[in-house]
């Protein structure tokens, strides 16, 4: 018999997972074992890039593909999916383990983004259905889409770098995972990112992928800045 708190989290989904073992996977941190919700998170990253962005395109018929980006940036961004997680009560149906729920887990805006994410990919397996995933991700996101509009979108470092590479015909930016160290409820990632422009790869780290990579991207910059490329 399924735990009453996703019982009561279905519902506030409003869908009823036909495979409940899909849907308790999708809530399965990392930090739990092997079997957890990373593959999970990884469709639903693409699938909610996707959806997102043909959304923003008939949104603004008029935008430029660099504003779209920008657009796209903000409203798949990992703040944005951890607001929807806090919304949707995401935290206390999670499964996690013990050093996550010792150092409050629950409540990171990384594993709760995280957890959106595979919750989409998650109601699209299910469903057999992109028309059907889309209509819950529209659900989530119908009023912020009507908030945003292109004179408020800000360039986050990785879109005002690959702008500034290809306004110099320069190749786009490469970003490797370069290597995960600590416990698994609290991870390091070092990413180094290679820029044509440098002579050496600039290398960060951060609580998560995402972070690192906007960290190297905006030291990139400023190095090329530096350098008056």
């Amino acid at each position: 018999m399924m735990d009453p708190l996703r019982q009561r989290l279905m519902r506030r989904l409003g869908y009823e997972f036909r495979d409940q073992a899909l849907f308790e996977l999708a809530l399965t941190h990392r930090s739990r074992g092997a079997v957890n919700n990373e593959r999970l998170e990884f469709l639903g990253d693409s699938l909610l890039n996707t959806i997102v962005a043909e959304a923003l395109f008939h949104r603004f018929p008029k935008a430029r593909e660099g504003e779209l980006s920008r657009l796209r940036s903000q409203l798949v961004k990992g703040e944005t999916l951890a607001g929807i997680g806090r919304e949707l009560e995401l935290g206390e149906c999670l499964s996690l383990g013990e050093g996550e729920l010792k150092s409050g887990g629950f409540r990171r805006a990384s594993i709760l983004a995280d957890a959106v994410e595979a919750l989409i990919a998650a109601i699209y397996l299910d469903s057999g259905d992109l028309e059907t995933c889309r209509h819950y991700v529209m659900r989530w996101y119908g009023s912020r889409l009507d908030t945003v509009s292109l004179g408020k979108t800000s360039k986050d470092p990785k879109t005002t770098l690959q702008e500034f590479l290809q306004a110099r015909g320069e190749p786009l930016p490469e970003y490797e995972l370069s290597e995960v160290s600590g416990e698994a409820h609290a991870q390091t990632f070092t990413i180094s990112c290679r820029v044509s422009l440098l002579p050496e790869p600039v290398v960060t780290s951060g609580n998560n992928r995402r972070q690192a990579e906007k960290k190297a991207a905006a030291l990139a910059l400023e190095r090329l800045q530096k350098a008056g490329a």
